[in-house]
């Protein structure tokens, strides 16, 4: 199969939902940071079994049912990116971290900032949390579909375990 996108409604507005062949290889905003072109999404379908299935769990992890999502993924970027968005999928549900500590456990990534432009490079939010990551003092900076969208998306997952508080610190994966 082509490459082809569905637009999906959900809690957190319109997300335009991509896949090749078996795999989704994206999930953008409306008004996402660093969108693709509508070109290279192919043909729009009204429905796909995958895509539809995306739809339905990202729906579900909305509203808080779901923790993870078990769907094929592929992504496709540099060396760097691919090791940040694989750091990403390690972080776990309810879980925050700071841009800065991700760099330190890769190691060859040699500032917060350089992390910062692969997560922010995400073609799969949601599914590969990039909204798990904070800035050095535990707050919120960037996040592709707006800060108001990263903070529901913590909220969600705070709603199931421990609250996130911003400027509280980060919640590091292994910290005690």
């Amino acid at each position: 199969m082509s490459t082809r996108h569905i637009v999906a409604e959900t809690t957190l507005g319109e997300l335009t939902l991509v896949a090749e062949g078996r795999a989704v290889t994206g999930v953008y905003f409306r008004h996402h940071i660093r969108r693709p072109a509508e070109s290279s999404f192919g043909e729009r379908v009204a429905t796909d079994v995958l895509l539809d299935e995306a739809a339905h769990r990202i729906r579900a992890y909305l509203a808080g049912d779901r923790r993870d999502f078990d769907l094929p993924l592929a992504t496709h970027g540099s060396d760097v990116q691919e090791a940040v968005w694989a750091a990403l999928r390690e972080i776990p549900y309810g879980t925050t971290t700071t841009y800065g500590a991700l760099a330190e456990r890769l190691g060859f990534v040699t500032s917060a900032w350089g992390v910062g432009q692969a997560v922010g490079a995400n073609p799969l939010c949601v599914l590969i949390p990039c909204h798990r990551v904070l800035g050095s003092n535990g707050t919120l900076t960037g996040y592709a579909g707006g800060l108001r969208r990263k903070r529901i998306l913590l909220d969600v997952e705070a709603a199931a375990g421990e609250p996130w508080l911003p400027g509280m610190g980060a919640h590091t994966p292994g910290a005690a």
